[in-house]
């Protein structure tokens, strides 16, 4: 049975009550299987033929269906991403990958799409003891969740990053089939977000011999051989204040490993084989040095060869909102055996190369969660009949969808450019002025694309009526993991701060090179006759923008973290429509409806942060006002 019909129960009644869908499968006309009652077989055989007799007025109004919306290869539906890559990869590259997409298309449709449905239903179980008493601490998986690892491997998604088979461009060619897999992960793509940047922070650190074995498989295409990792870097008295919330403590033993102690309280896939955490080394008095320069960073495996876990006791797993397929624990490290992999007191910048990938992922599961929502609103459109006429003929309905589509056509070119830079500057390849664009974009999409998720996926829930809000169609889960991308890695604020420390570090060179990048993709975009109020209105933001800049230059550092958050959308707003819509708009064989998603685009408010200033959000006590009006006071 799909599992869009409207109820796990069927329509025989008996007594006034509903009978269990099993129950039914044993009923016929001719004769009732004695599983139910001899003394209700005539009743029940009576209102069995009532219901097949019954009025046509009746059985229509209890005969209610609709048709599930599907999608098929989504490499092939994909327009945007087809043209994108035939416009950017050299043709060698894209004969290749597209033969590799369109397979892998067909297999995510036929094969791995049921797998995810399976996670969803079948989430993780923690058994603390045994029959016997015996602690065990043991997460049981289902048979799905572990057959997306075997697939994660066949498939290369964390392999083909690091093989660089196509050099620069292995990088974006690994995020597009990221892209295409995560709707369809399970949940899986969490995990392989950590271990993509596990294996980043063991690359940049030279690959040392005693974690190659780690690398090889971190990134191998053997199922058999294939690891995944944790991150565990949350404890209890902070998340993103890892600096001043970090109490684990490692102690050198005489073989120059270390013992961990402390207490994790939000590690992501429990499951997983290995981990990096941080930790503050204790001095021979037992001291140790606070704020992030006590902090180092350490490898160790959950398990040892036996399936025995590495001194770690799994005290419960979290009870979330979304993300239920996968294993998310609060841990107990007694002792448990680590090793250093940063120079001491260097934790924090060894494990900003993972930060950045698990980021750019982040971006992914949003980017592709948009995707997702938006074809299955667009078949259901053309299925769904409601006032006489279909969804897609209700013109206020397609222009619903549209504003989405819009929304994921420029998340989705923000993430080409990100990976696009991301595999130059691993190649090499990258100037100090790419570089120092992608330093800037990655928190700004991160921030940006988590948002914009969380509000197409409540919206395109709408689009399906109250079937939005039924479990059964599998739609709720969507929205319920796409509501953590805006918490995940850093919530908004956060991230938004991040991006102010990039134009503080730099000394203003980042902001420089954003603003050189913007001028020469909308130089291309000026020869498009058609694309001229886009660029006018982008020409207008700029000059906004640098306006709030000029001004911003002599204010208090309240007055900019204030303004942090709508700095960061205008930086995301502007950049995505000059410097990727228009730019993807003004090829010679773009479409009209590349044309209209970036005058779409530039609808919108693109530079929110002069707007607001000009309003006087920032200045004049404005954070006083802002507490006074959340706390009550007069």
């Amino acid at each position: 049975l799909p599992l869009w019909r409207l109820s796990a129960t069927c329509k025989l009644r008996q007594s006034g009550h509903l009978l269990p869908w099993n129950s039914c499968q044993m009923l016929s006309v001719k004769g009732i299987n004695t599983t139910v009652g001899q003394e209700q077989q005539a009743s029940l055989k009576g209102q069995v033929l009532e219901d097949l007799e019954m009025h046509p007025a009746r059985s229509e109004t209890e005969a209610l269906f609709h048709e599930q919306p599907e999608t098929g290869n989504q490499y092939l539906e994909d327009t945007l991403l087809r043209s994108y890559l035939k416009t950017h990869l050299p043709p060698k590259v894209l004969e290749e990958v597209h033969q590799d997409l369109e397979r892998f298309g067909n297999r995510l449709h036929t094969k791995i799409q049921p797998l995810s449905r399976e996670c969803e239903l079948n989430p993780p179980v923690f058994r603390q003891y045994d029959a016997w008493g015996q602690r065990v601490d043991h997460i049981y998986t289902c048979s799905a969740w572990r057959r997306m690892k075997e697939i994660s491997a066949e498939e290369g998604l964390i392999a083909e990053a690091y093989e660089r088979r196509y050099s620069n461009w292995s990088r974006l060619y690994q995020a597009v089939k990221l892209y295409l897999f995560s709707s369809s992960s399970g949940g899986f793509n969490c995990p392989l977000a950590m271990t993509d940047g596990a294996a980043k922070v063991i690359e940049s650190l030279g690959i040392p011999g005693s974690l190659k074995n780690a690398f090889d498989h971190l990134t191998t295409r053997d199922p058999q051989k294939f690891w995944t990792s944790g991150q565990w870097m949350t404890e209890r008295r902070g998340g993103s204040d890892v600096a001043n919330g970090t109490e684990t403590v490692a102690r050198k033993q005489p073989d120059g490993s270390y013992r961990l102690y402390g207490f994790k309280w939000f590690t992501s896939a429990a499951d997983s084989d290995m981990t990096l955490t941080l930790a503050r080394i204790a001095d021979a008095e037992g001291q140790c040095t606070q704020g992030s320069r006590g902090l180092s960073l350490f490898f160790l495996r959950v398990r040892d060869e036996e399936g025995k876990l590495n001194s770690i006791q799994v005290q419960r797993l979290k009870d979330k909102l979304g993300t239920r397929q996968m294993a998310t624990a609060e841990l107990w490290l007694q002792g448990a055996r680590a090793e250093l992999i940063s120079a001491e007191g260097r934790g924090v910048a060894a494990i900003s190369n993972m930060l950045n990938i698990t980021r750019i992922h982040n971006v992914i599961g949003a980017v592709a969660s948009m995707r997702r929502m938006i074809s299955l609103s667009r078949d259901y459109a053309r299925k769904r009949v409601a006032f006489g006429k279909l969804l897609k003929d209700h013109p206020l309905h397609m222009q619903t969808i549209a504003r989405m589509e819009v929304q994921v056509r420029g998340a989705f070119l923000l993430l080409m450019e990100i990976v696009r830079l991301l595999g130059l500057a691993e190649t090499n390849l990258a100037s100090e002025q790419e570089q120092l664009l992608l330093r800037l974009l990655v928190p700004v999409a991160k921030l940006y694309t988590g948002k914009q998720a969380s509000a197409v996926a409540v919206e395109a829930m709408e689009s399906f009526g109250g079937q939005g809000y039924m479990e059964d169609t599998g739609l709720p889960g969507i929205v319920r993991d796409t509501l953590v991308l805006s918490i995940w890695e850093g919530t908004t604020n956060i991230l938004s701060l991040d991006v102010l420390r990039s134009l503080i570090k730099s000394q203003g060179q980042v902001m420089a090179v954003f603003l050189s990048s913007v001028q020469k993709k909308l130089e291309l975009a000026s020869g498009t006759e058609e694309l001229s109020p886009a660029v006018q209105r982008t020409r207008e933001a700029i000059g906004s923008l640098q306006q709030f800049m000029a001004g911003a230059g002599s204010e208090q550092a309240l007055t900019m973290e204030l303004a942090a958050r709508d700095f960061s959308y205008s930086l995301a707003r502007i950049y995505t429509g000059r410097a990727l819509l228009m730019e993807h708009a003004a090829r010679p064989d773009a479409s009209s409806t590349d044309v209209y998603a970036a005058l779409r685009w530039c609808h919108q408010e693109l530079c929110p942060v002069a707007a607001e200033s000009a309003r006087g959000s920032y200045g004049g006590g404005a954070a006083l006002q802002d507490s006074a009006l959340v706390f009550g006071n007069s």
